[in-house]
């Protein structure tokens, strides 16, 4: 069972931490980034896409 919840579990490409959530109220929007700062993922329900950046 621990290997299924891994499974859903988003890291970060970089230094494999976990991604932490911030939610805007008022656009919907989802962005996850990596605590140290290397990868950002944000997701749109207007366009219905995932815009990903990764930093240096």
């Amino acid at each position: 069972m621990n290997i299924l919840k891994n499974f859903f579990i988003e890291k970060c490409p970089k230094c494999n931490d976990v991604l932490v959530n911030k939610t805007h109220t008022l656009t919907a929007q989802i962005i996850k980034f990596c605590p140290n700062g290397h990868y950002e993922k944000e997701f749109h329900p207007a366009l219905e896409s995932y815009i990903e950046t990764k930093k240096a």
